[in-house]
């Protein structure tokens, strides 16, 4: 109560804004509290009730891949649903079960969401030269994403049923992969675990170390409800909640961490609680801010792709980088407020237990690395050019069934199809025909006789008049380049031959070019949005620290972290390293990457180098600068580096491919940046700028608006 009145009785002109919020925090913290507990619970009661309506929207407007799907939606309603395959292999024949194969299609087509089954035939191109491999089709009512995944399962169960006696049933298809997938909640758990065991050995209290982690949960608790909701309004891919909790435990931790750790230094140099919590809030809680602002205009960057998925899943991660600022800077100091008087006694305790300066360490390795700035420099760039140059090489798809685990369903259906037919059988290209039927005759003579086209079904008619499909199976496999350059030469060279003789139009499609349009479209976008995350998060950084050498600097080392994560990924997933089987980059990766990496390693940036521009600003010594700003902030960033590492790193733990390679690329730019940039190369740079650091033309600094991360004392 004493407390209270002194902070009531305070007029708000002696503090700063941040000083005010810190105040009516600690004066209403049960009421922050109850009020963060009611969001909680009433989001998610409400979400729960109501679920989820994820989509995956890779739809790309323009594209001829989308013209095709349009096309068929108004023209053929059926042909636009998806599919799932039933592939069987009988040792003595399909033939020889052909009457347990006919039941067991009979009762598929009486499950619900089934609109149509085609039986294997050898007159259809449906059963092997050699008679042991045949397919079924199995249509859907629509879209996959749209059909329940208990009702795939079914399908699946149903199929599966006929196996003995030498036969053998795999299913494949998007459905069929999208519900054989498991639940990530080991990752999650996995990732919260580890980061408690850190915190717990950084602060030594578990009490200290659990109130980082209560934010993180009450922020990522509260977004995870609001996206779910959001879900009906806008397109969200069906992989955003994990992508969502695992980034925001990680920043969510972080930026409570900082905020923290701020608050510990300030009682250890004997503030009292209430002070120590406002002068936190004040420096390291206006870096939260900033760098949180760093990590939303990189989110926001992905709008500028165009790409529905990405914009909803840009959307829902900014969102949660939010929820976690707010928590940082309304929810933690009234949890230190209730628990203060418990806290300062087991943060002072850990310190006489320690005996040790805090921070010594890290000012010895910053004098070493001033006393040698060139070779710490250059060898730690070098590493990190080196890691970059395999994603100069990298090739952007989308994974298919050949990558899945060995005993997954639609891997065996993926390799007994491509020993049956081939390995294009598994990404057939969709050749659509407006024209008459003399027209389609001529573009499927034709593809047959293209070279990497390895057989072509005869035109089927659409249920209007004028439009004909056919498929044409390439000899190499979806994610191959093979096939990319196929789908190219079709669409440049090929048809546009055969339209001008027949006068009709022509349009390949179908998943596996849908893939290949949404990689190019990302490779082509993806200079426009660098440049624009670049520029402005270098603005910021300059109009905070009236500065051109650390803006610059920033960007440079931001885009080599990343660059040597993309490396990494490409090493271990494209090239197969440690047994990992190889295949393309997901396309939604590198972006994503980029996005999230460029905004965290801003909040290391700026939380270091923010208190190196203290200190210079207060001795004005650039060396002394260096060497107690990295003292004061190497232990937090080492140790938010580890828990962001395990966080991502529990990615790994996910079926799903493109969130391995999530968790992996995040991982490595965290380890790198906060290992290789923030304890080499900055303090080498900032020891040969020197005051030149600093600097900022007069006319330039005078035009500019004052943005402070600290109050001018």
């Amino acid at each position: 109560m004493h407390a209270q009145s002194t902070i009531s009785n305070e007029t708000s002109h002696d503090m700063s804004r941040m000083e005010r919020l810190a105040a009516w925090s600690q004066k209403h913290h049960w009421l922050a509290l109850v009020a963060w507990v009611a969001v909680l619970l009433s989001v998610t009661g409400v979400s729960t009730v109501i679920g989820a309506d994820y989509e995956n929207d890779y739809a790309i407007p323009g594209t001829e891949s989308q013209q095709l799907r349009q096309t068929l939606e108004e023209h053929g309603a059926e042909q636009a649903n998806d599919s799932v395959r039933i592939v069987m292999e009988a040792e003595d024949g399909i033939a020889s079960a052909e009457s347990r194969i006919s039941s067991m299609l009979d009762d598929v087509e009486s499950l619900p969401h089934v609109a149509d089954v085609t039986a294997p035939t050898p007159n259809r191109g449906s059963v092997s030269d050699e008679g042991t491999i045949g397919f079924a089709t199995v249509t859907l009512d629509g879209q996959a994403a749209a059909v329940p995944g208990d009702a795939v399962r079914s399908i699946i169960d149903t199929a599966q049923s006929a196996q003995g006696q030498g036969l053998q049933v795999a299913l494949g298809g998007d459905a069929v992969a999208a519900a054989q997938e498991s639940s990530g909640g080991a990752a999650e758990g996995a990732g919260m675990l580890a980061a408690l065991v850190i915190l717990v050995f950084m602060f030594g209290s578990l009490l200290a170390a659990t109130l980082p982690l209560i934010t993180a949960v009450f922020a990522v608790g509260s977004t995870l409800g609001l996206v779910m909701l959001a879900s009906h309004i806008f397109s969200i891919p069906d992989y955003t909640a994990p992508v969502l909790i695992l980034v925001g435990i990680g920043v969510g931790i972080d930026y409570a961490l900082i905020i923290f750790s701020r608050y510990r230094s300030e009682l250890l140099a004997g503030a009292d609680r209430r002070q120590a919590t406002r002068t936190a809030l004040n420096t390291a809680g206006r870096s939260v801010l900033f760098a949180g602002a760093t990590v939303v205009i990189a989110l926001l960057g992905l709008l500028l792709l165009g790409l529905s998925s990405l914009q909803g899943m840009a959307l829902a991660v900014t969102l949660t980088v939010l929820m976690t600022m707010l928590a940082a800077i309304i929810l933690l100091p009234s949890l230190l407020t209730i628990f203060g008087q418990r806290l300062e006694r087991s943060i002072h305790k850990h310190a006489a237990r320690s005996k040790r300066e805090h921070g010594a360490g890290w000012r010895r390795w910053a004098e070493v690395v001033q006393r040698n700035p060139w070779p710490a420099l250059l060898a730690a760039t070098a590493a990190l050019v080196a890691l970059s140059i395999p994603a100069l090489g990298m090739h952007l798809g989308f994974a298919d069934a050949g990558t899945h685990a060995k005993d997954t369903t639609t891997r065996q259906a993926y390799e007994t199809m491509a020993e049956g037919f081939g390995p294009g059988f598994n990404g057939p290209l969709v050749v659509l025909t407006e024209g008459d039927a003399q027209a389609a005759a001529e573009a499927r003579d034709t593809l047959a006789s293209t070279a990497g086209v390895a057989e072509v079904t005869p035109p089927q008619p659409l249920e209007d008049d004028g439009y004909y499909t056919l498929l044409a199976f390439p000899e190499t496999a979806p994610q191959s380049e093979e096939t990319a350059r196929l789908v190219t030469e079709l669409r440049t060279d090929v048809l546009p031959e055969v339209a001008e003789g027949t006068g009709a139009d022509y349009l390949v499609g179908g998943t596996t070019a849908a893939a290949i349009d949404f990689s190019s479209a990302v490779s082509e976008r993806m200079p426009a949005f660098i440049a624009s995350v670049v520029g402005l998060s270098a603005l910021l950084l300059m109009l905070v620290f009236r500065s051109i050498l650390i803006p610059l600097k920033a960007a440079v080392l931001n885009l080599l972290s990343i660059g040597a994560s993309l490396g990494v990924i490409t090493l271990v997933f494209q090239y197969g390293w440690f047994g990992v089987p190889p295949g393309p980059i997901e396309a939604f990766v590198p972006v994503m990457i980029f996005a999230i990496v460029f905004g965290l390693s801003m909040d290391y940036e700026v939380f270091l180098v923010s208190r190196m521009h203290e200190k210079w600003r207060r001795t004005g010594s650039a060396t002394r600068a260096i060497r107690e700003g990295l003292a004061a902030t190497g232990g937090v960033i080492t140790a938010a580096a580890a828990i962001m590492i395990v966080v991502f790193g529990a990615f790994v733990l996910f079926p799903d491919r493109m969130l391995q390679q999530f968790g992996l690329g995040l991982a490595t730019a965290v380890l790198l940046d906060a290992v290789v940039i923030r304890c080499l190369i900055v303090p080498a740079a900032m020891r040969l700028f020197g005051h030149r650091a600093w600097w900022l033309p007069g006319w330039l600094d005078r035009r500019l608006p004052q943005v402070a991360l600290e109050d001018k004392q």
